[in-house]
């Protein structure tokens, strides 16, 4: 039995998805709130379902029965600005997992971000090293939370400090694909070009405000949902495999290449509007975001990750365009 905080978020409802489907009994912490989040879940046998402020409560009670955990409830806003929220969530939550699962003797998994990374300028290395974590600058609130505990495991993996028997880190770059609807405008760009162009036939996306970089030429490490849920199963069947990894596709491609994709997808005619990048966020957006693959392939996983033009038709005609786009 395995237990998926956020698991009725984005990535975590797309894990729970191909954990039943392969006959795992499956126990969710998260909250659903009064929208629609509840349909992420809809389509799956639950053997539990918990709120977060009960976890530690049915962790006394049932932990023994787990097989493992893996934490990707979060408080994910990028514009979060609540810190002592953020610090909870993200920092504190985590930390009683791991004591948890290092007493218990439990694999942990957990959700780190590439928000760590800030604007790339220490690069984009999956370095759980002390040194290099320090270098680190985020560019908001969440992505400091998020290196806040991956420094706190460093420091724990440099001594003697307890460990779970198998720990992973998961470095997200720009997941987009089914059950991120409850997201808002925390959304992937991809679903709100998928929006833009079914109802308007344009694409709009900002400019850029570098004379190096070309409108739409800002480049992000686009992966869909279903390799990241490969890659938590891979390391779920692989307990010898432990370490801080980064989760993209290794391979940059613009907004422009994206919006492409989806026009190509959609068979439309290529529409783009570039409009200004807001003031608010102008000085901390990232141009550029690529994952380093090479400690995951090194770490034993070959498969190969979908191309963006493979996975937003995906998106497109087995989610967009479904009566249930659920997954």
């Amino acid at each position: 039995m395995i237990l998926v905080t956020g698991g009725a978020g984005f990535i975590g409802s797309n894990l729970v998805a191909a954990l039943v489907e392969r006959g795992e009994r499956v126990v969710v912490c998260d909250r659903l709130g009064s929208g629609e989040k509840w349909r992420n879940l809809a389509k799956h046998e639950l053997e539990d379902f918990v709120a977060p402020d009960q976890l530690t409560g049915y962790l006394e009670a049932w932990g023994a029965v787990l097989d493992a955990v893996v934490h990707l409830g979060a408080t994910s806003e990028t514009t979060a600005m609540d810190g002592d929220l953020l610090v909870e969530n993200n920092f504190k939550l985590p930390q009683t997992l791991w004591d948890w699962c290092s007493g218990e003797r439990k694999p942990f998994l957990y959700a780190s971000s590439a928000a760590t990374y800030g604007d790339g300028a220490a690069g984009f290395d999956d370095d759980m090293s002390v040194a290099y974590l320090a270098r680190l600058r985020p560019l908001n609130a969440y992505g400091w939370s998020k290196l806040l505990f991956d420094r706190w495991v460093a420091r724990r993996l440099v001594g003697e400090a307890p460990r779970p028997p198998q720990w992973a880190g998961l470095k997200f770059f720009n997941v987009y694909g089914p059950n991120e609807y409850h997201k808002g405008a925390q959304a992937s760009v991809a679903r709100h070009l998928f929006r833009q162009i079914a109802e308007s036939g344009t694409a709009r996306l900002f400019k850029s405000h570098r004379p190096e970089v070309p409108d739409g030429g800002q480049q992000r490490d686009f992966v869909w949902v279903g390799d990241c849920v490969d890659v938590i199963l891979w390391l779920l069947e692989n307990p010898e495999v432990t370490g801080l990894f980064n989760l993209g596709t290794g391979r940059a491609r613009s907004f422009a290449d994206l919006a492409r994709a989806l026009f190509t997808a959609m068979e439309k005619p290529e529409d783009i509007e570039y409009v200004p990048t807001p003031e608010a966020i102008r000085d901390r957006y990232q141009y550029f975001t690529e994952a380093k693959m090479d400690r995951l392939a090194a770490a034993g996983y070959k498969r190969p990750f979908t191309s963006l033009e493979a996975g937003v038709a995906y998106y497109l005609h087995d989610y967009f365009e479904s009566d249930d786009p659920y997954r």
